[in-house]
C-alpha cells in the first residue's frame, strides 16, 4: 500500500522545489501529487525538472485557477480510483504545513477515516501571523464550529490526512465551495453525513515563506455563508 500528498499550487515557484525536498527527506517513499493551476510563474516547470530525480513525484496540471476546493476535488476524484493507495493527506505547497507532522497523521490514520492537523487544539498554535488574522482565524473556526454543529476545533484546517475509503464515499458533485470554505464544507460531509471517525492532532501552523497570502473578501464572504447553508442541511434531514 502507499501514502500520497496533494499540493495545490498557484504561482508557488519559490516555495515547492523546498517543500518536496522536505518531504521526501523525512518520507523518501511517500507519493507527492502537485496541483497547479496554470500558474503564471511556472510552478509547473519547476516541478517537472524535479520529476526527473522523484519518481514518486507527479503533477496534475489544470488550465484555470477556480479555486482550492475544485483544485482538490479533481484531484481526490482521480487519486482514489487507485486501490493501492491507503491514504491521502493535503497541505499546503508554501511552507505553512510543516512536513515534520507527516508521520504523526500516517500513524494516526490506522485508527482512524479522518486526522486532522490542528490549530486550535492543545499543544497547536499559530506563528508570524498578524493579529487580525489570528483572531479572524479564531472568530471563523468558532463561527463554523456553531453552526456546523461538528465537534472540532480547526474546521478551516487544509493540513489533513484521510483514508481512501473515505473518500471514495464522497460524491464530490454535493460539495459547492470552492475556495477555503471548501475545507469546512469537506469536513461536514466526511464527519455528519458519512460518520467518519475523527482525530485533530496538534500542530505549529507557520506563515508562508514566500508570495502573498491568497485571502480575498470573495473567502471571507464564502466563509459566512456555507456555515449557515450547513446549519439548514443539518436541522432538514
Amino acid at each position: 500500500m502507499k501514502d500520497l500528498i496533494l499540493l495545490p499550487t498557484y504561482n508557488e515557484r519559490e516555495n515547492v522545489e523546498i517543500i518536496i525536498k522536505e518531504i521526501f527527506t523525512i518520507l523518501p517513499d511517500i507519493y507527492i501529487l502537485v496541483i497547479d493551476d496554470n500558474s503564471p510563474d511556472k510552478t509547473a516547470e519547476v516541478v517537472k525538472t524535479m520529476m526527473l530525480q522523484y519518481k514518486n513525484l507527479n503533477i496534475l496540471e489544470r488550465k484555470v485557477k477556480n479555486g482550492l476546493g475544485a483544485a482538490y476535488k479533481d484531484a481526490i476524484i482521480q487519486s482514489v480510483t487507485d486501490t493501492d493507495i491507503r491514504a491521502i493527506i493535503t497541505m499546503d505547497a508554501d511552507g505553512s504545513h510543516s512536513p515534520e507532522y507527516l508521520p504523526v497523521l500516517l500513524s494516526m490514520i490506522q485508527e482512524c477515516d479522518l486526522v486532522i492537523g490542528s490549530r486550535y487544539v492543545n499543544g497547536g498554535g499559530v506563528l508570524d501571523w498578524e493579529f487580525f488574522r489570528k483572531k479572524l482565524s479564531q472568530f471563523g473556526n468558532l463561527y463554523a464550529k456553531f453552526w456546523t454543529g461538528l465537534r472540532i476545533n480547526d474546521l478551516t484546517a487544509g493540513f489533513i490526512c484521510a483514508r481512501r475509503e473515505l473518500l471514495e464515499k464522497i460524491n464530490f458533485d454535493n460539495i459547492s465551495s470552492s475556495g477555503y470554505a471548501y475545507q469546512i464544507e469537506f469536513k461536514f460531509m466526511c464527519i455528519h453525513t458519512l460518520m467518519a471517525r475523527v482525530q485533530e492532532v496538534p500542530i505549529i501552523f507557520h506563515s508562508r515563506r514566500q508570495g502573498e497570502s491568497k485571502i480575498s473578501n470573495q473567502i471571507i464572504s464564502e466563509g459566512i455563508i456555507l456555515p449557515l447553508k450547513l446549519f439548514l442541511k443539518r436541522i432538514w434531514k
